[in-house]
């Protein structure tokens, strides 16, 4: 138990300074196409991030994690919705969101946004 509190606190101390600039935490969840396997799309995320989302203004920190089933987890933090919207209405015209997307089942996306 002792080992668990202390892998919490220094996750909680690493992250702070992310969450005490990041103004909106975009959450979006999904399941992968039957036929994706996580390491195949593990590379195509890591793309995405490379080539579009890190590069898009306000952004902060980018985090994914893989589930059971084929889910698939994506954490974003932005400096400001503003910021996140831009992002998202730049996504589809990114040649690396193409790929992103044919590899997702599309009707399992689930995407929240938290402001603080």
């Amino acid at each position: 138990m002792k080992s668990i509190n202390k892998l919490i606190l220094s996750v909680a101390m690493f992250a702070s300074p992310i969450f005490a600039i990041a103004e909106v935490i975009e959450v979006a969840s999904f399941t992968l196409n039957n036929d994706v396997t996580y390491q195949e799309f593990s590379v195509i995320d890591k793309r995405v991030e490379i080539e579009h989302v890190s590069k898009q203004p306000g952004f902060i920190s980018r985090k994914k994690a893989k589930g059971e089933n084929g889910e698939w987890l994506v954490l974003v933090h932005w400096q400001s919705l503003k910021d996140a919207d831009a992002s998202m209405n730049s996504f589809m015209q990114s040649k690396a969101a193409n790929t992103f997307m044919s590899k997702i089942d599309t009707s399992s996306m689930i995407m929240k946004r938290y402001t603080k």
